[in-house]
């Protein structure tokens, strides 16, 4: 997981209620009674989370099929509650920007699967602790791609000044982040925008002609069992002379080509278009990015926590993981793993680096 329309964020502030004595009050047997105290000193009552009434909110940002996210979320749903005996209730907002509005809004019951630039938002925002992070096929990292049509002229980066660029959403750290600040570095300037919506929508608009190139995740290729695993600084692409064997496997939930199997953005719309891997490249990559992450609301109680963490250590090592999360349709989490908040540095580097402010990225 992908990892993504900032809009600029209101700043909510909580007043607090100042109680004092009056001057010209009552006299000293005119004093109220202990049981008169004016209510405004009581302790607010604690509210129950994860009951039928207020159930913990999870929520995923709609980097794919929100209908695919639900049902899978679902799934997960159901674990967690057999596991801690709380309630949870599944939610897809409808941009990266609404998902950090919602914990935000939500800080002692809300969930979050976010990517790290989401992530790194919410902590700034209200104080959103990532606790996981996805592994994906043994890989705690991504990367985006610079994808265009296979017979396109475009062979470096520099060939992109001035062409159409389609991206999933401006909140997307693979998909807008990490190649905005890159083009900006090595002073490439892009032509018209689409916000596509998604990464298959981005790759399907390349793959339409309806834009010059687009930027999506990356993950690398399955290679055919026996063989050495890919390896960061090995070609992106499925070979050459696999292109031609290209096809979606016999249970229709991978795109395989001659024994590898396309990781990547492409595989999304291999249903709709199965020569995808024919028709669109991989032209480049940019850095590693950390995974994706598994955050928690700034005030969410602490015991409640650990056990939801533990329930989903477990579930991740279910039959049902694959059915949810682990979809390929889904968000592809193979497995989870601890995370700090300090691996996010490098993604609050790119931004600062880039010449962005945060709450200004869903503007640009």
């Amino acid at each position: 997981m992908r990892k993504r329309v900032f809009a600029t964020f209101s700043v909510l502030v909580i007043g607090a209620m100042l109680l004092s004595a009056c001057g010209g009050g009552a006299t000293p047997t005119q004093a109220p009674k202990a049981t008169e105290a004016p209510k405004a000193t009581e302790a607010p009552k604690p509210v129950d989370i994860g009951t039928e009434a207020n159930p913990i909110k999870v929520y995923f940002v709609p980097s794919v099929d929100a209908n695919v996210i639900v049902a899978g979320g679902d799934i997960m749903a159901v674990a967690l509650e057999k596991a801690t005996g709380l309630k949870f209730k599944v939610s897809v907002p409808t941009s990266y920007a609404a998902t950090i509005e919602e914990m935000c809004a939500s800080p002692t019951d809300s969930i979050g699967f976010i990517p790290g630039l989401g992530y790194v938002l919410a902590n700034q925002r209200c104080g959103v602790d990532v606790s996981m992070k996805a592994v994906r096929r043994g890989l705690d990292w991504y990367a985006a791609q610079y994808i265009v049509q296979r017979d396109s002229p475009i062979k470096t980066l520099k060939d992109l000044n001035g062409k159409k660029w389609a991206y999933p959403d401006a909140g997307s750290t693979s998909g807008y982040l990490y190649p905005l600040y890159q083009m900006k570095t090595e002073g490439v300037t892009p032509g018209e925008k689409l916000a596509a919506g998604g990464h298959p929508q981005a790759v399907q608009a390349v793959y339409d002609g309806k834009a010059d190139f687009a930027t999506t995740f990356f993950s690398p290729p399955a290679k055919p069992e026996g063989e050495t695993a890919w390896k960061w600084g090995d070609d992106p692409d499925i070979p050459a002379d696999k292109i031609k064997d290209c096809k979606i496997s016999d249970d229709k939930k991978a795109l395989v080509c001659g024994g590898w199997t396309v990781l990547d953005a492409r595989t999304n719309v291999r249903e709709q278009a199965p020569d995808v891997v024919a028709k669109v490249r991989i032209l480049a990559l940019t850095v590693q990015i950390p995974n994706d992450t598994l955050s928690f609301g700034p005030q969410f109680p602490k015991e409640l926590r650990a056990k939801i963490e533990q329930a989903i250590m477990d579930f991740s090592k279910t039959e049902d993981w694959a059915k949810s999360i682990g979809d390929s349709k889904f968000y592809g989490w193979t497995s989870v793993t601890a995370a700090t908040d300090k691996e996010y540095d490098p993604i609050r580097g790119a931004v600062e680096a880039s010449g962005l402010k945060l709450e200004d990225l869903g503007k640009k």
